[in-house]
C-alpha cells in the first residue's frame, strides 16, 4: 500500500495513566476492497485496549478507517497494519484488533491480532 495514513490518527492525553482499565471500540462498517477480485469486503473491527499515556480521538480514527475503503489489501494485512499504526501512535500497554469480516462465496473471516508491551 503506497500511502500512508497513521498520520491521520490524533490522541489526546489519558488523565488516568496509573490505572489499568480497558477501552472497546467498535467499528462496524470498516470497508476495504479484496487485492485479488477487485470486490468490496466488509467487516467489523473491535479495537481492545488499556492506554499507558495516550487514548485514541475517535474521530480521527473514523477518517483513518475510511482511508481503506479503497484500498486493495488483504484481510491479515488489514488488520496487522492498522494494528501496527494504532501501537506506533497511542504505545498501549495492551491491544487486541479482531476483524470479523462478511461471508464472501459461503465463507466467513475472523483475523485477530495482539499486542503487549515489553515489561
Amino acid at each position: 500500500m503506497v500511502a500512508q495514513f497513521a498520520e491521520l490518527l490524533e490522541t489526546f492525553e489519558n488523565t488516568y495513566p496509573d490505572r489499568e482499565y480497558t477501552i472497546e471500540i467498535t467499528c462496524p462498517e470498516f470497508t476495504s476492497v479484496c487485492p485479488k477480485t477487485g470486490q468490496p469486503d466488509f467487516g467489523t473491527l473491535t479495537i481492545t485496549y488499556v492506554p499507558a499515556s495516550r487514548c485514541v480521538e475517535l474521530k480521527s480514527l473514523k477518517l483513518y478507517l475510511q482511508q481503506f475503503r479503497n484500498q486493495g489489501i488483504f484481510y491479515e494485512n488489514a488488520t496487522n497494519r492498522i494494528l501496527d499504526d494504532l501501537v506506533g501512535v497511542l504505545a498501549p500497554r495492551r491491544m487486541t484488533l479482531e476483524a470479523a469480516f462478511t461471508p464472501r462465496g459461503g465463507i466467513t473471516t475472523k483475523v485477530t491480532a495482539r499486542y503487549e508491551a515489553a515489561q
